[in-house]
């Protein structure tokens, strides 16, 4: 298949701007981990083509984005519509090479509809001559229609790198023939800014006893559905509704209820305060619901990335004494501080990771096992007794992680070499 590349025909005098790359993913959710991502990608990027190529970022909420991603001459925000397959087209076929960076990409465990603007976007750039790699992503659970999808349309992706070997395994298995390769999270390589270094003892000098994280998410919510029509306290952002039931708001209230228990347990028997972290938008109408349910509200505090950048929610995740977390990013962030974590486990992301991180069978959970909250207070109570029980663990699994992390910089340069898009000299 022939390649577009990154020669573009100047007129004289023109000023050269650089390679045209265009980054697919969940951008502009107000949702940590992808920030975190996608602001550790750019910078992969400008490593490697240099700090005048033109980078596009598309986006179904222009706003949220704009908080943490700054649009001049050479990064381009383009809001798209949420029927954007003919967007999506359009933009592919404007650029030199494609990444897909949302790390969820192969899964329908949210909704099919992320599943497929990226299979689209793989679609559009085999269709039209353009590279597209994958960028550290992960697979996870697919219904028996996109697992045809995913063989079908992502064979046809340049590249794939998974973010755990978990994931690679995974796409061979539904068939998927594109070349892979396994690292690890680009998020492992974002560092705050230098100021929000202390950013948890900023906001909550008081807490001088230490915080455990809670980072909570509303699984009855999920799978969000595609409909003409529903309840407006439903609509995500038209055509796209979240699944609403009577048994899925009884597991609400059964969430909310245990999490405020474990929550007033932790203060009450640990002297600890409680965060309830919010990793995206999304999870914080779950926290507020969880600290009204609360009896001892003085001590707990909703910190929430509707408030706060990847930069500060990522200094805040490393100070805390431990974190218990349904959040994928939430564990990865938190690494780079050894922060003790037990995971309450709902899709394959955080399983993988805690198989990779070998604390799996001791402190994961599923989200659904019937005495849930019995073993999360017991699993509480012995990390914060004793502080140094997955030192070594978390130590050795920090290591593997970053250095695994740091290969994606690495494939993507080969990549790009191999596709005739020049590279910036290690000089400039």
């Amino acid at each position: 298949m022939q390649k577009n590349t990154a020669n573009h025909d100047m007129k004289s005098g023109e000023k050269f701007t650089g390679p045209r790359v265009l980054l697919v993913g969940y951008n502009g959710a107000n949702n940590t981990g992808s920030e975190a991502r996608l602001l550790a990608i750019i910078k992969d990027i400008r490593s490697l083509l240099g700090p005048h190529v033109q980078i596009t970022v598309p986006t179904l909420n222009e706003e949220n984005l704009r908080r943490y991603l700054d649009e001049d001459e050479y990064l381009h925000i383009a809001p798209i519509p949420s029927i954007f397959f003919f967007a999506i087209d359009k933009l592919v076929k404007e650029h030199d090479l494609v990444l897909l960076v949302e790390g969820s990409c192969y899964m329908d465990t949210w909704t099919s509809a992320l599943l497929w603007a990226f299979l689209w976007t793989t679609r559009s750039a085999h269709k039209h001559g353009v590279p597209c790699v994958a960028y550290a992503v992960d697979a996870g659970e697919l219904s028996s229609l996109n697992r045809w999808l995913v063989k079908r349309e992502a064979s046809k992706t340049d590249l794939i790198i998974t973010r755990t070997k978990h994931a690679l395994q995974r796409l061979e298995n539904v068939g998927v023939t594109a070349p892979l390769v396994s690292t690890a999270d680009c998020a492992f390589t974002f560092q705050e800014e230098v100021e929000d270094h202390d950013f948890l003892n900023q906001i909550w000098p008081e807490a001088s006893s230490g915080v455990v994280g809670l980072a909570v998410v509303d699984f009855s919510l999920w799978p969000v559905v595609i409909r003409p029509w529903g309840q407006k306290e439903n609509l995500y952002k038209w055509p796209y509704y979240f699944s609403r039931s009577r048994e899925r708001m009884n597991a609400r209230e059964r969430l909310v209820k245990g999490w405020a228990c474990i929550a007033d347990q932790i203060i009450e028997e640990h002297s600890k305060e409680v965060a309830l972290i919010c990793m995206e938008a999304l999870d914080q109408p779950l926290a507020e619901d969880i600290l009204r349910e609360m009896k001892n509200k003085d001590f707990c505090q909703v910190i929430s990335s509707n408030d706060y950048n990847a930069s500060k929610m990522t200094s805040m995740l490393s100070q805390l004494d431990l974190l218990v977390t349904s959040r994928y990013h939430s564990a990865v962030l938190s690494l780079r501080a050894r922060v003790p974590q037990i995971a309450v486990g709902h899709d394959p992301r955080l399983t993988s990771f805690y198989q990779d991180l070998h604390i799996y069978q001791g402190y994961f959970i599923h989200h659904d096992s019937p005495n849930l909250w019995e073993v999360l207070k017991q699993k509480i109570g012995l990390l914060l007794d004793n502080t140094d029980l997955q030192k070594d663990a978390l130590e050795e699994g920090l290591s593997q992680q970053m250095n695994l992390s740091q290969k994606n910089r690495i494939i993507l340069g080969e990549f790009l070499k191999q596709n005739n898009i020049s590279l910036v000299s290690q000089k400039d």
